[in-house]
């Protein structure tokens, strides 16, 4: 031990002196915990107070209307709102028309929604494959039908449908798209036209996220594009298809604009041909509290729909 470091050393009380002397850096006075919590509140309360203003109240608002009952006083009476309890939930269980919506929009996503995630994934391969050309103008040339609004789309698919109005009626004259076989797989269509872009840019990033390194070990093991997409490019982006489907999922028990639109074309789309539409004509009678048991009835199969099948991946990704 040197003179210097012992004579301070010996020294009680001037430790700090001794360290500083000796190269050593003191220890770092602490941070208010205090001025921490107030940042993270200042960053916080403006994403709390909108997901609240325009999340949490409308949702709980619902619940409140769902749990009403209208109630008149004779048969020319005032109407008042009065607390029914599950009245409104019991007719909910008891509506055959909402029922078979929801059935129908099961069989619309259970084919729908493959072959729209098949073709954005396949859309982003080719992409994101060395071998194509022009890529600028092929992603935007996918992305453009997005940009498109639900009900400008579906009024432009209505029209080439249509057997009068179609510039194809030389198909649409002895195939007709708007019957009731065939309307909902049209529909179909336009939901599709319009999402595959949309789908195609999520998967497209997650392919752009992928460390080179990995397609250069592939190369050198002997792998081609084909070999590499599947078992290098697929097994790393699932992520991104698993949240591609659960929009997808949601987005298909919400179908609303569409088929709205479809109905100045076709006789065989009625009232109560998706949920969200029969929510709509409900509300339009007016009955806004059986309108919200609907609802809230549609909100909570959308959630048990998505957690169910997000659980499901997860435990196919973990085995």
């Amino acid at each position: 031990m040197s003179a210097s470091t012992a004579r301070f050393t010996d020294v009680p009380g001037d430790t700090r002196t001794a360290r500083r002397l000796a190269g050593r850096p003191g220890p770092r006075p602490a941070k208010p915990r205090v001025q921490h919590k107030r940042a993270i509140l200042i960053f916080v309360l403006p994403f709390g107070a909108l997901f609240s203003l325009f999340y949490l109240v409308p949702i709980g608002y619902a619940i409140y209307e769902s749990l009403l009952v209208i109630k008149r006083e004779g048969t020319f009476g005032a109407a008042t709102e009065v607390f029914g309890g599950l009245s409104q939930y019991v007719l909910v269980f008891q509506n055959g028309p909402f029922w078979q919506s929801v059935g129908r929009v099961l069989a619309f996503g259970a084919v729908q929604v493959p072959i729209m995630l098949g073709l954005a994934l396949l859309f982003a391969l080719l992409l994101d494959s060395p071998l194509v050309r022009g890529k600028k103008f092929f992603r935007l040339a996918f992305f453009v039908p997005y940009a498109v609004p639900g009900v400008i789309a579906a009024i432009m698919w209505g029209y080439l449908y249509s057997p009068n109005l179609s510039p194809f009626s030389a198909v649409t004259q002895n195939i007709n798209f708007l019957s009731a076989d065939l309307v909902l797989w049209a529909i179909a269509n336009v939901v599709t036209w319009v999402y595959v872009g949309y789908n195609m840019l999520i998967i497209y990033s997650a392919l752009l996220a992928i460390p080179t390194e990995l397609y250069e070990a592939a190369r050198l093991d002997g792998a081609g594009q084909l070999r590499i997409a599947w078992s290098v490019k697929i097994p790393l982006i699932m992520p991104a298809i698993v949240l591609t489907a659960i929009f997808s999922i949601i987005g298909t028990l919400q179908l609303l604009a569409e088929p709205q639109v479809f109905r100045s074309f076709s006789s065989a789309v009625t009232s109560t041909f998706t949920p969200n539409l029969t929510v709509y004509t409900t509300s339009s009678i007016p009955n806004v509290n059986l309108a919200a048991a609907f609802s809230v009835v549609l909100a909570l199969a959308t959630f048990v729909l998505s957690f169910t099948f997000l659980k499901f991946t997860q435990r196919k990704e973990a085995q």
